[in-house]
């Protein structure tokens, strides 16, 4: 089944139709030619069970707290106190671009909202300072998949709610690994800047200025703060963090900052809505075909296969890393790592993987994917901000990508670079 089931789904996508609607019929259509219509009603009985989860809950007040600070100007302060930072650096607004989207890690966990936010923003002005249109889109796709990666991510709870992992746990982890992709972007951004004399955003801020943007910032850059110590302290769960954020972002935007008007909330609802709806939908698809795999013993066969092909878990990591490089161009992160974690996961952690560390490595692969082509959907969101074609921006983001493969393998072959934190907080041994 397994072996059929991606190039039906694949040729789904390729004639239009949904991924959602392509993960429940690749299988059933299989099920049915299998004459095993049992398990039809199974996949879909299933779809409402895997969105109905207290964890996945903390996904849509996510998503709602990262539109309450964007529409109420708080990535405005983000920028301004990057560019205070290193808008004087030869390339600053590149700088800038890759600084933003780490500090903007913290309020979302979100790829596509960090290239949307901050894409609308930066992308006219790097060009009107003379970067190509390209070159600006393609810096806003490849720093955007930072997002998931710095703590809060959508796609790290998708992966503990599916696997059983502590939410907690696999933030921490996160936290170094999405780091290192940042300081790596910038170190690319560095060396093209001085070959190709990239422009300097803005003179040198006095230590006074930049005081004043590190005030103005203050607020916004508290919100993973609070959500990372309340869930570390054992103050409230992920899920309750989520809706402690959504209270802090009204409370910030509306009586603090006062740049949020009580008008526009009822639009920011209906976006935060529909953008959970579709993930939310995604997650149950992707649960009803993981309830049937299975059923298959899919798994084991899998798990049999790669280890006939050999038993050295360093070289099945660098193989597993290629196969995850190559479902994240066609496939979204989420659905990935529902369909792939459960038949993964156990076949490494077996070999001694760390559970957590192997999270990471999948995570960070299949977030990396998002900006991958052909299919990384913030390649699409980046064309659609800026005007220019996808194709266009994927030549112009490979280096970029470059970067960020080298850091997939250097958290894959270095495990403390992500377990270190979670091992010194005892979130594990």
């Amino acid at each position: 089944m397994l072996i059929w089931f991606l190039p039906l789904f694949l040729l789904f996508l390729m004639i239009g139709l949904p991924v959602f609607f392509g993960l429940l019929a690749a299988p059933g259509i299989l099920l049915w030619l299998n004459g095993q219509e049992r398990d039809i009603t199974l996949l879909y009985r299933n779809l409402y069970n895997g969105m109905d989860s207290f964890p996945l809950m903390a996904i849509p007040f996510f998503m709602l707290a990262g539109e309450l600070m964007n529409k109420g100007g708080i990535t405005l302060r983000l920028v301004e106190f990057s560019q205070a930072l290193m808008g004087h650096l030869r390339g600053g607004l590149a700088h800038v671009n890759v600084l933003s989207s780490m500090l903007f890690a913290g309020l979302s966990g979100s790829a596509v909202a960090d290239t949307s936010a901050l894409g609308s923003m930066l992308i006219p002005a790097m060009e009107k300072q003379g970067y190509t249109r390209k070159f600006a889109a393609a810096i806003t796709a490849a720093s955007s998949v930072i997002g998931p990666i710095i703590p809060p991510s959508g796609i790290m709870i998708i992966y503990a709610y599916v696997m059983g992992e502590s939410v907690a746990a696999l933030f921490l982890a996160g936290l170094v690994p999405g780091i290192l992709v940042g300081v790596g972007l910038m170190i690319m951004v560095k060396i093209m800047a001085d070959k190709y004399d990239f422009p300097v955003a803005s003179r040198r801020y006095t230590w006074g200025e930049r005081g004043q943007a590190s005030l103005k910032a203050f607020f916004p850059l508290l919100t993973p703060v609070i959500i990372l110590g309340g869930i570390l302290a054992g103050v409230f769960t992920p899920t309750e963090a989520a809706a402690v954020a959504v209270a802090y972002a009204l409370l910030i935007g509306l009586f603090v900052l006062k740049t949020l008007k009580v008008a526009e909330i009822p639009d920011i609802l209906t976006r935060a809505g529909v953008t959970s709806s579709v993930v939310l939908l995604l997650v149950g698809a992707a649960m009803s075909f993981k309830t049937v795999v299975s059923l298959s013993h899919a798994p084991e066969q899998l798990a049999h296969f790669i280890l006939t092909l050999t038993e050295n878990p360093l070289l099945l990591l660098f193989l597993i890393n290629l196969l995850l490089f190559v479902v994240g161009m066609f496939l979204d992160a989420g659905p990935a790592i529902i369909i792939l974690g459960p038949i993964l996961g156990p076949v490494f952690v077996g070999l001694g993987v760390d559970s957590v560390h192997f999270a990471i490595i999948m995570c960070v692969n299949l977030t990396v994917g998002l900006a991958t082509p052909p299919m990384g959907l913030v390649l699409f969101v980046a064309s659609a901000v800026s005007g220019e074609r996808v194709t266009t921006i994927a030549r112009a983001i490979l280096p970029f990508l470059a970067v960020e493969v080298l850091v997939i393998f250097l958290i894959t072959y270095i495990p403390a670079i992500s377990m270190t934190i979670p091992r010194l907080t005892g979130f594990v041994n």
